[in-house]
């Protein structure tokens, strides 16, 4: 049975587009748009929550990105995942970090910027958030210091998880220059070939 991931690159579904990219194996892209597409009952088969991204791989089912992205590069990424409990915790430990620390401050400013009228925006809560992504991104940038990618010696699955989760930044216009070693990392991740692929995608 063929591999269907669902979704489109222009959404957050584009982070497991570029893992399935990434781990490289023939699969079936499903264009699937977050607002009418994904609340159809067929989708809705599929994913009951009527989000996006959603993967089918032989009789599993499986929704919510770093779940899917954990998963495929387990299963078929090879280098991607690492070996041993404790690098795989690790791996683990930044992909809940990505959406519990950066994802919730990015889309607080996603809310202002595109879905609330002009006159009704609230800067101080634009200003609030980014204030709140400067603690997150300190301890980024300590952690990259000393070291190239966040898990072992190679791109991995954490990297690609967290940069996934990042790539919002570019929409709302978030600079990370000031910081050094996270703007370095970011830069690497996303020269990724397996991202333009994936960025390609309807």
């Amino acid at each position: 049975m063929t591999v269907k991931l669902y979704g489109i690159s222009g959404s957050r579904a584009l982070r497991s587009i570029w893992a399935i990219e990434e781990v490289g194996i023939d699969y079936e892209h499903v264009p699937t748009h977050f607002i009418g597409d994904s609340k159809t009952p067929e989708f809705m088969a599929v994913n009951p929550n009527g989000r996006i991204p959603a993967l089918q791989d032989g009789d599993l089912t499986l929704f919510e990105s770093m779940a899917i992205n954990l998963y495929l590069a387990k299963k078929y990424g090879g280098v991607l995942y690492p070996s041993g409990p404790g690098a795989e915790a690790m791996c683990w430990q930044w992909s809940v970090w990505g959406i519990s620390e950066i994802e919730p401050l990015q889309m607080e400013i996603v809310g202002q910027k595109f879905f609330t009228p002009k006159e009704k925006r609230n800067p101080k809560a634009i200003a609030r958030a980014e204030k709140g992504l400067v603690r997150p991104l300190d301890v980024l940038n300590t952690t990259l210091a000393d070291r190239e990618w966040l898990v072992g010696d190679a791109f991995g699955v954490a990297d690609l998880n967290v940069a996934g989760v990042m790539l919002l930044f570019e929409l709302i216009e978030f600079d990370t220059t000031p910081w050094q070693y996270v703007s370095r990392w970011i830069t690497q991740c996303y020269e990724r070939p397996a991202l333009a692929s994936a960025r390609a995608k309807d």
